[in-house]
């Protein structure tokens, strides 16, 4: 704050001028004395100057409204909404989140410092304050084949951003474990700072080695248990409502039984589809459920204000209280949730909801480079004996490994996918390597065609789910055709592509047209047989990621995460 701002906002707070703004009759949500105080809320020069009775240029009466902080969203990925990062931001804004905590990894891992600039630059103007992690892993792992590889001395350039808060997921967890040089230098280039952990599974011994080099978070917390576990080694639990991994129902229906302080969880989307964010909110879905399930509504509101501000260093962010942003909410209650007036700096967020992306550099949009596909690479023999199947679980990102006798043509012993067992496989993407990794699945259930995706995290190669080789090549060839996207092919016909041009992972056209293309492409993945309570994209581009156990499918074949070796 300079000297001149400080002297305006101390008259204002000792009422020898107007404040700019001031929200009368306030319900104040008070994270400090975990209190709703009533008064009104003075604003000057985009700051709260006071709460009290206070007059102003311009005064709204909140009569029977509560106000909170605007909240946080402790991480997500903009690249999983598919939209360009300015609707997506503009979007979850009038939900209530005035603050997301973006780690740009998908970008990264496909184009590199080019990704995670083209992300920097579409949100440096949008209605909200837009932070980052710099992604930590890329590739994730030794074993991936992403785009580019990132060393520290490749993100010395971000060190020094103010927007840059941090060291985004740290999803090799084995190269932290065991002390590889540059994942240790990485950690000394933000010394000092956030770094957010990836840490599913793992056992005591290892999760206090990753603990003691200096994790600050993880999302990845699925059960009550573990995420205690965490917790007693001083780790913020993220708690993660996205749209494929919804882990919220788990971890609350945990702190509300057995009666644990909510002090050190935020909450998270991790990965989110625009559309559920139109149909159920941002970080006010998170509370709200909390709320019904529970959780104390003021300490809903801390989960999703001053406490990943305090996580993320944010001193100025989460609170009502002078000398803090004036990033508010006007809510119509504490159990509904429902933002009826959103303010950023003082100013109301909806008069900033300007969209203009910024030109795409022309090289993010051709990053799908297939090598000719050998149909042969896509037969499986198995024998006999019993294959490592990928067992897919709704409503989750993990997997189990569950070894079946799979079913075969008895003239030529090749793999036949039925209703319980499809196929999968991956297609390397970046270099044109022609490396193609084919397993199978059960509990996905697609029948006569086939669904496929450039979205594959973390590497984004190309994967596909089917019951037959000729939809599964169909699928990959449109998905070569439009630089990327979802794709759903039945009986050997397109039905439907959405078109992700931008790295293969975001759209280039309008909310609208996205978010038609989802509902109809998941209903029709849905009436191919996939469970109605999964969602088969987003689902299906976690299957290719080898840092998430137990079982997944890569370029190279089918990986045990567990065992960390290849499978097939």
């Amino acid at each position: 704050m300079t000297h001149e701002k400080y002297i305006a906002c101390s008259q204002a707070a000792r009422k020898l001028i107007k404040a700019d703004l001031v929200l009368k009759n306030a319900s104040i949500v008070n994270v400090f004395t975990d209190r709703v105080e009533k008064g009104d809320i003075a604003i000057k020069d985009g700051t709260v100057v006071g709460i009290g009775e206070y007059e102003g240029e311009e005064e709204l009466d909140v009569s029977g409204k509560y106000v909170t902080p605007g909240f946080i969203n402790a991480h997500l990925h903009l690249e999983s909404t598919m939209v360009n990062p300015q609707v997506m931001i503009a979007e979850a804004a009038k939900h209530g989140t005035t603050t997301f905590i973006v780690d740009p990894h998908e970008a990264a891992n496909v184009s590199g410092c080019d990704g995670i600039d083209y992300l920097l630059d579409q949100t440096e103007n949008c209605p909200a304050n837009v932070c980052f992690m710099i992604a930590s892993c890329v590739p994730a792992t030794p074993i991936d084949d992403n785009g580019v590889k990132l060393m520290a001395k490749d993100m010395k350039c971000y060190a020094d951003n103010p927007r840059i808060l941090g060291l985004g997921e740290v999803m090799d967890t084995r190269s932290v474990i065991d002390g590889d040089l540059d994942m240790y230098d990485k950690f000394v280039l933000f010394a000092g700072k956030v770094k957010d952990g990836h840490a599913p599974g793992l056992n005591m011994e290892d999760l206090s080695a990753y603990a003691l080099a200096g994790v600050t978070t993880d999302h990845e917390g699925t059960s009550f248990d573990y995420v205690m576990k965490e917790r007693a080694m001083g780790i913020v639990c993220l708690i993660r409502e996205g749209s494929a991994a919804r882990n919220l129902e788990a971890i609350v229906k945990g702190i509300v039984e057995n009666n644990v302080s909510t002090e050190g969880f935020c909450f998270c989307t991790d990965d989110r589809h625009i559309e559920d964010t139109i149909r159920e909110g941002d970080i006010d879905n998170c509370v709200r459920k909390a709320v019904s399930m529970g959780i104390n509504p003021i300490a809903a509101v801390k989960m999703a204000t001053i406490q990943p501000a305090r996580c993320y260093g944010l001193r100025r962010t989460g609170a009502v209280a002078p000398g803090y942003d004036a990033d508010l909410v006007v809510w119509d209650s504490l159990r509904n949730f429902n933002a009826e007036l959103v303010l950023l700096k003082g100013k109301r967020i909806d008069e900033k909801l300007g969209i203009d992306p910024r030109p795409c550099p022309p090289h993010l949009l051709d990053t799908v480079h297939l090598a000719d596909i050998d149909p042969e690479k896509l037969v499986i023999k198995p024998g006999s004996s019993p294959f490592p199947v990928i067992r897919m679980i709704p409503g989750e990102i993990l997997t189990e490994r569950v070894d079946m006798v799979l079913p075969v043509d008895e003239s030529s012993g090749i793999f036949v996918p039925n209703k319980e067992i499809s196929k999968i496989a991956c297609f390397e993407r970046h270099h044109r390597t022609g490396k193609i990794g084919v397993g199978a699945v059960t509990g996905f259930g697609i029948q006569r065609g086939a669904i496929a995706s450039s979205v594959s995290h973390d590497s984004h190669n190309i994967i596909a789910i089917g019951d037959n080789d000729r939809d599964i090549m169909l699928a990959v060839r449109e998905l070569e055709r439009t630089h990327g996207g979802y794709t759903v092919v039945d009986h050997g016909t397109v039905y439907d592509t959405l078109e992700l041009p931008i790295m293969g992972l975001i759209s280039d056209r309008d909310r609208e047209y996205v978010s038609s293309k989802v509902r109809i492409m998941t209903a029709k993945a849905h009436e191919m047989g996939v469970p109605a309570e999964m969602e088969p994209f987003v689902t299906l581009s976690f299957m290719g990621l080898p840092v998430i156990p137990e079982i997944r499918c890569i370029p190279r074949g089918v990986y045990s995460v567990t065992e960390e070796r290849l499978l097939t």
